[in-house]
């Protein structure tokens, strides 16, 4: 007799088992399983197999060409689709709408609101079904429908996340316009775009060729600001917001303005971008977005007028790009060389430091801290190898530094326990394991990059932040000596006696997973 209380039928109901969420493979056969890995970016092979079966290897070979992989194929960072997500929430008038796994819009739009965006997000759902039988792309379409109201937006920004872009969703079948709202879809996919900086570029690339189009099929609105009366230079870059006015006192003596930064704040500076005739590639990893400038017939200049040497050798750049005046040049350069060489002299850095990050101005910060004083010898950044990071990579390499492109984690980590510095500048990783070695660290994005770098402000923005940290380097010893004890591994945290260790579980799960790892090869071979 069963003697469990119920208070209804509940139980009696029988249970429908479905297949695991985003198991395609029950539906379309011919779409392998890519739901073993939780459908996500560090699927890493599955997925773009996936992809590449449901037509998308022209995408995945642009992605490859653009953006290639580094020793670790899957991302290291945040999600890369952040980039892009950043990007279309800091324009106006631009609406953003997601597809993808809930959980990964759920973080995408939970760091994008802790950043500062202060808008909605738009999500398509879907199911295994939906997903499949391309309900999914008639759902983002009639949602993009709805959405496109000229009276609030000039464009509507629609991003295919991992699953997606596996299942070949086709955003390209979308209408180009509607009600004269511009759409603009994407893929960003984990194994496809290696960092969140990158899929900056994806964005603003597609931005730049759309309005590209829209000025070679007739005349376009003005931006709201107006033309300016000298020829401009774009920037290509997030930058501080001091940067770009300090680049336009620069630029003065030379008869050149500054013009808008890409990716813009609003839709009409992409046409001021475009009418600029020369794009300096201030962060030099928008591969798509130069690409975009170079069909428009504008010219690209690498680096960026950091530090004394910085400063000169762009100036020469972009005058020359210009066909400015050797005069010119020269009295553009008079004009602020010496306040920048007052300026490094007069807050000097001394010290070794390493430094590591992924937002592709790595190489920039390290020219500034060397012309400081300070000894910088690992310089690692995420970002791929570029012509325009070519001139920094020669400069630093002269002054012996070691430069890794595609830095993995394990490459910052091994060179700052090699270096053993005064301070480690990198990502959070980085700077807790130097943490816990009781060298000091800051956080490259939070505490490096959000300082202005170009010029006279940029001579000296970085000293106080960085001698203070140095200054802390007996603390750190302090708080090393005091956790000395508390652990590690297994043992971390505070106990009164040594934790249950069971090695024999351990190397019994062991055997499991290499079992399982030479199975899967086998059936690889079949």
């Amino acid at each position: 007799m069963n003697k469990e209380v119920t208070y209804d039928d509940a139980a009696e109901v029988e249970v429908i088992k479905g297949h695991p969420h985003g198991d395609v493979s029950r539906v379309a056969g011919e779409v392998p399983d890519i739901a073993q890995d939780g459908m996500g970016c560090h699927s890493g092979g599955d997925m773009a197999e996936a992809a590449r079966l449901a037509g998308g290897s022209d995408l995945l070979d642009k992605f490859k060409a653009d953006y290639p992989m580094g020793p670790h194929d899957k991302p290291q960072s945040m999600c890369p689709a952040f980039g892009s997500l950043r990007v279309g929430l800091r324009m106006k008038r631009v609406a953003t709408m997601l597809s993808g796994s809930a959980c990964c819009v759920y973080g995408l739009t939970f760091v994008s609101h802790f950043y500062g965006a202060r808008r909605s997000v738009g999500y398509v759902p879907f199911n295994s079904e939906t997903l499949v039988t391309g309900k999914l792309f008639e759902d983002i379409r009639e949602s993009v429908h709805e959405l496109a109201d000229p009276d609030r937006y000039d464009a509507i920004v629609v991003t295919n996340l991992c699953v997606p872009t596996a299942s070949g969703v086709p955003l390209r079948l979308l209408p180009e316009e509607i009600n004269g709202v511009r759409i603009v879809g994407i893929d960003v996919p984990g194994f496809g775009v290696p960092t969140h900086a990158e899929a900056k570029d994806v964005l603003a690339g597609a931005m730049l060729e759309y309005a590209r189009k829209e000025i070679e099929a007739g005349p376009v609105a003005r931006p709201q600001g107006g033309k300016h009366d000298r020829p401009t230079v774009a920037m290509l870059g997030e930058m501080f917001p001091a940067d770009p006015m300090m680049i336009g006192q620069m630029l003065a003596p030379m008869g050149l303005a500054a013009g808008p930064v890409v990716p813009c704040r609003e839709w009409r500076e992409l046409y001021a971008a475009l009418d600029c005739g020369v794009v300096a590639a201030i962060h030099p990893f928008y591969t798509d977005a130069v690409r975009q400038f170079q069909a428009a017939g504008r010219t690209v200049v690498g680096s960026a007028p950091v530090g004394h040497d910085g400063t000169a050798d762009w100036l020469a750049g972009i005058g020359a790009a210009y066909g400015v005046s050797s005069e010119k040049i020269a009295a553009a350069q008079n004009a602020v060389l010496p306040a920048i060489k007052g300026a490094l002299a007069g807050k000097p850095i001394a010290g070794t430091i390493t430094l590591s990050g992924y937002e592709g101005s790595e190489l920039l910060v390290a020219r500034l801290l060397i012309e400081s004083g300070a000894t910088v010898p690992y310089v690692g950044t995420a970002c791929a190898k570029s012509p325009w990071s070519e001139a920094d990579a020669e400069w630093l390499a002269a002054k012996g530094t070691k430069v890794q492109f595609r830095a993995s984690l394990e490459d910052d980590c091994a060179a700052m326990e090699a270096v053993q510095p005064d301070l480690a500048i990198g990502t959070t990783p980085v700077v807790q394991k130097a943490k816990e070695l009781g060298i000091p660290g800051l956080y490259f994005t939070n505490l490096i990059s959000a300082r202005p770098l170009m010029g006279v402000a940029g001579a000296g923005s970085l000293a106080e932040v960085i001698n203070a940290a140095i200054g802390n380097k007996d603390r750190m010893a302090h708080m090393k000596a005091f956790f000395e004890d508390v652990g590690e591994g297994d043992t971390a945290g505070v106990w009164e006696g040594n934790p249950n260790l069971r090695p024999d579980f351990r190397a019994q799960h062991q055997k499991k997973l290499e079992k399982q790892a030479r199975a899967a090869k086998a059936a690889q071979m079949v």
